[in-house]
This record gives C-alpha cells, sequence and structure tokens, in this order.
C-alpha cells in the first residue's frame, strides 16, 4: 500500500528462480546492446547537408554564428530548448531535462571534440533570467533573429515554413491525430547535431519526440527499478501508486 492505493508489485520468488528469469532477460539486454550498437553505427553512416544559411545567434559575447558555437570543437550537439519569446518562463519538461546537464556530461564531450549548447527563440533578456533562476551554467543562445527554429522543425508555424515534426508533413499528422500542429504556432523540442569540416558546417542528424529521452539519464535509470517511469502507459499496471502522465516532466 502507498499512500492508500493498492499497489501491484513483482511476485516474490526464490534466488534460484530469480536467478534464472534474470538470466533469460539478460539475454534479450544483450541482444538490445548489439541491436543498439547497429543502430548508432546506421546513424554515423547517415549522409551529411551543408548548412549554406548564415544563422545568427545572441549570447554573451554578442552574435555569433553557427560556426562559432562549435567553440573550437568539431562536433557540435545542440538542444532545441522549448522558450516561447512570450513566456516568461521556459517550457517544464525542457526544464526537466536541462536540470540534468552537468559540467562533468559537458567536459567528458569536450574530450570527445564535441560541444554542447542550448538554443531557444526566446530573447537574451529572458533567457539570462531564467537561466539565473534555475542556477544553469551551460552555454544558451537565442536564434530569436533567425530562422533556425524554423528550418530546424522546433518551432511550427504553417505561416512561415509549411509544418513538419518529427519528419512527417501535415497530412501525415492529420492521419495520426496531431493535426493540431498545423493551427498557429507552436515550439517542440529536439535535438540537432552538426559537423565543422574545415570552415563548412554539415547537418549530420535531429532527434525529436521520445528520442530526447536520453539526456541526462534520469528516465533510463527509472527504467532499472519495479516502479519504472510511473507513468500511465507503463506495463505492468497498478505498480505506482500516483500515476504520472506521459510527460518527461519531474516536477510532480
Amino acid at each position: 500500500m502507498v499512500r492508500g492505493v493498492e499497489m501491484s508489485l513483482p511476485r516474490i520468488a526464490s534466488r534460484d528462480e530469480w536467478l534464472a528469469a534474470r538470466k533469460e532477460l539478460l539475454a534479450e539486454e544483450k541482444a538490445m546492446t548489439r541491436k543498439r550498437d547497429l543502430l548508432s553505427t546506421k546513424r554515423r553512416e547517415l549522409p551529411m547537408v551543408k548548412v549554406a544559411k548564415d544563422y545568427s545567434f545572441a549570447g554573451p559575447k554578442g552574435r555569433l554564428g553557427l560556426h562559432d558555437l562549435f567553440d573550437g570543437c568539431r562536433q557540435l550537439i545542440v538542444q532545441h530548448f522549448m522558450f516561447d519569446p512570450a513566456w516568461d518562463d521556459g517550457c517544464p519538461s525542457c526544464t526537466a531535462a536541462a536540470d540534468e546537464i552537468s559540467s562533468g556530461l559537458l567536459s567528458h564531450l569536450s574530450a570527445r571534440d564535441t560541444n554542447f549548447v542550448v538554443v531557444s527563440r526566446a530573447p537574451l533578456e529572458k533567457i539570462d533570467g531564467y537561466k539565473a533562476k534555475r542556477g544553469w551554467t551551460f552555454p544558451w543562445y537565442s536564434s530569436l533573429d533567425s530562422d533556425f527554429n524554423y528550418d530546424f522543425h522546433v518551432t511550427i508555424d504553417s505561416s512561415i515554413t509549411p509544418v513538419m515534426w518529427n519528419y512527417r508533413t501535415i497530412e501525415e499528422l492529420e492521419g495520426v491525430g496531431m493535426g493540431w500542429l498545423g493551427e498557429g504556432s507552436s515550439e517542440q523540442p529536439g535535438y540537432s547535431v552538426f559537423l565543422l569540416d574545415g570552415k563548412s558546417v554539415f547537418h549530420t542528424y535531429s532527434v525529436y519526440a521520445r528520442g530526447t529521452e536520453m539526456l541526462g539519464g534520469g528516465y533510463y535509470f527509472l527504467d532499472l527499478t519495479p516502479l519504472g517511469r510511473q507513468e500511465e502507459w507503463e506495463e505492468p499496471k497498478g505498480r505506482a501508486g500516483n500515476v504520472r502522465g506521459a510527460s518527461p516532466d519531474f516536477s510532480t
């Protein structure tokens, strides 16, 4: 019982029974690891596209181009943080993800010639204010005066560019009940990866939706536990006394 709610817990077994079941699961985990390695290989084998547009970003040191965001590294990972210019605070789910960005993570990426930055469409003064309120130190830039968010499909506005979200057109989105993305303007989360070759910048990868869960690892650690993420979509049902919605927000 948790807070007066009956929970469905794992069945109780002997150590030998548990070990047999654990070994069976380990075989599946190893197969998944090998599949993940193959998938990562295919990701590295994707072709790349030269970035021809000269994007401009506002940061603490003034205006910068996309190539400046590499900060001496060959690779760049951009977190597309949802922060509309009209909002006073950033998106709660993006905030939860950003809370897990540590100095250790940034230094580990840097050791592999990779820089990590956050980009939002909010003006720099709002970004700096929210960043200070949260106690964050990672680099965060404003793309307010450029097409960057629109071109990488994290600001969705059909009056500016054709709607595409997670590689689906508006017609495909309507087919899966997400036609609302074609209405008005909205901010969406994602990550984009770039490679610097000489003086040329190339776009190699972008990921959206649940593909953004890997940052920090909070969800992946919860996946190791018997209660899991404690969200309503998970199986088996009844594992959590306080079931959350399928939203990556750790504030509740």
